[in-house]
This record gives structure tokens, C-alpha cells and sequence, in this order.
């Protein structure tokens, strides 16, 4: 069962909402990356998880789809405000904990959640993200993460021209290209993420505003307190990721107590392509079943 898309008022906010599957199953709680609306989260990908007995959410962040939005380059809050929206959504929901799901920007999130509010998460699953940066050094008890590849450093040296946010083919184009950039040996389906893209562009009255991601600040660090994290914890992370290469989830792995680290072989920084869907789909079910 999937529900009509809705608006929560949330931590003086709007967010844009859509949960599929039984309300009485589990919740799981789907936290997008940067500039991602919800509908990165492949509408199949999510039905699988529905089927497989979760009650599943997804939800714009802020500066994204039909969530509030700041001005272009200049957003007012951070990466921990937007931890306290997710848990506003679920109090909006009545969810009292969640199997919080957090991708790239949206695992940093669901560290978050885990590391400050562990009541409300029943388990983490943390997919192509970080417990730091690239090539940040290691400290006491913690390794060094390894820098992003050569060939995206020169592209974040050397980035191109921002696209006419106006032009919806154009902005399909610019989120293509970066698909490409940041995809691992796995062919880039591009009809889907052309749709998908469309898709997220026709519900964002201000496309650009999703660029506010890349200037916000991550808030109080959380690095140093994944320790404490008691939520069982799966990461899942591309064998080619150029942004965050699988040493950083060989390093939250080790970092976050009792944590189990799965391959998905040939992806990159992305959200999952349907190649890997059969072992993300399985692995999240059979995490997620652990508190349910």
C-alpha cells in the first residue's frame, strides 16, 4: 500500500512525505543524500521493502522537493538540524523508534540519530557514506580514511558550469553527468535516472535550492562518539566508490561496536543501482528483522 504524498510541519519546517507498506509493520525511515529529494529512493526499491514486511518512509529534506527552502546559497541551518527534522518526522508519524536507512549525507544523518538519539532508532543502516571526509587523518583508536580518487579530486577541482535551473532538460543532464562522475563499474541505466531526475525536478518549485547542501555545516562532530552508538548496525558500501573509497566503511565498521560491513559489488557513491538490489533489499530486510 502506498500513500498519497503529504506535508508534515516539522521543527518549524514543511517536509514532503510518502510512506508505502502496513503502518502496523516496522518503520523504516529513508534519509536521502545531499540534493536528493525522496525520489532517489527508486519507487520499486522501496516497494521491495514494503513487501518484505516494513512499513517504509520517505521524506524531502530541506532545500529539496516540496520541503521548505532557504534562499539559493544561503541555508541557515545544519547537518544536526536536519537529524532533529528526522526525528520529527517520526514524531509526526507516531513512530517511536524507527530502522533509520541513511545514504552518503544521509548516513552522516543517521549516525547522527544514532549517536544522540538512541531511543528512537531500532537499527541503523549506513550505504555509501563516511565517519569523516576523505582523506581525513586517523586519530587514537581510529584509522585514517583514504582520499577520493584522483579522477574526481580534478572534478571537484575543475568543476563545470551550474545548469540553467530553469530548464528542466538541462538539470536531467547535469544530474546524469553526475551519475556518471560518481558511479563505480556498473553501467549507468540512464533512461532510469533521466526519469527519476524528471520526476524530482517536477516537484521542486526551486531546483537549485538542493545545491544549499554543499555549504551547510555538519554541526558538532560525531566521529569520536560512534562508540556509543547501541543500535545494531549493517553498512553497505560500493566496492567503487571514487568519493569515499570502501576504506571509510572498512572504518565505521570498526568504529560503531558489533557493526557488520557488506560489499555491493561495483557500485560506486550512488544510490543503489538495481544490479545490487537483490543483496541491499535482502540485507536491510534481515537487519531490520532483528528488532522488529
Amino acid at each position: 500500500m502506498q500513500t498519497p504524498e503529504r506535508t508534515l510541519h516539522v521543527n518549524g519546517v514543511d517536509l514532503a512525505v510518502q510512506a508505502f507498506g502496513d503502518p502496523a509493520a516496522p518503520a523504516v525511515l529513508l534519509v536521502s543524500g545531499a540534493e536528493a529529494t525522496m525520489d532517489w529512493w527508486d519507487e520499486e526499491f522501496v516497494s521491495r521493502l514494503a513487501d518484505g514486511g516494513r512499513y517504509v518512509v520517505r521524506y524531502d529534506t530541506r532545500d529539496t522537493g516540496r520541503s521548505t527552502t532557504w534562499p539559493v546559497g544561503a541555508p541557515a541551518y545544519t547537518q544536526a538540524d536536519l537529524a532533529g527534522d528526522a526525528v520529527g518526522v517520526l514524531d509526526a508519524l507516531g513512530i517511536g523508534a524507527a530502522h533509520v536507512v541513511g545514504i552518503s549525507m544521509g548516513g552522516g544523518i543517521a549516525q547522527r540519530l544514532g549517536v544522540g538519539f538512541p531511543r528512537r532508532v531500532a537499527t541503523l543502516t549506513l550505504i555509501s557514506t563516511s565517519p569523516g571526509g576523505p582523506g581525513e587523518p586517523g586519530g587514537p583508536g581510529r584509522p585514517g580514511l583514504p582520499p577520493m580518487s584522483d579522477a574526481l579530486a580534478k572534478v571537484f577541482a575543475e568543476p563545470g558550469e551550474a545548469p540553467d535551473w530553469t530548464d528542466r532538460e538541462a538539470v536531467v543532464e547535469y544530474f546524469l553527468a553526475a551519475e556518471h562522475t560518481f558511479a563505480g563499474t556498473i553501467p549507468v541505466d540512464e533512461d532510469r535516472l533521466r526519469r527519476t531526475a524528471g520526476r524530482a525536478f517536477d516537484r521542486s518549485p526551486v531546483p537549485a535550492a538542493a545545491g544549499n547542501h554543499w555549504l551547510i555545516g555538519d554541526g558538532p562532530p560525531v566521529r569520536g562518539l560512534l562508540g556509543s552508538i547501541a543500535a545494531p548496525t549493517l553498512v553497505l558500501h560500493g566496492t567503487a566508490d571514487p568519493l569515499f573509497p570502501y576504506g571509510h566503511a572498512e572504518a565505521l565498521a570498526q568504529e560503531v561496536p558489533g557493526a557488520r560491513l557488506v560489499p555491493l559489488a561495483g557500485m560506486g557513491h550512488q544510490m543503489p543501482p538495481p544490479e545490487v538490489w537483490d543483496t541491499a533489499v535482502a540485507e536491510i530486510l534481515a537487519h531490520t528483522g532483528r528488532s522488529a
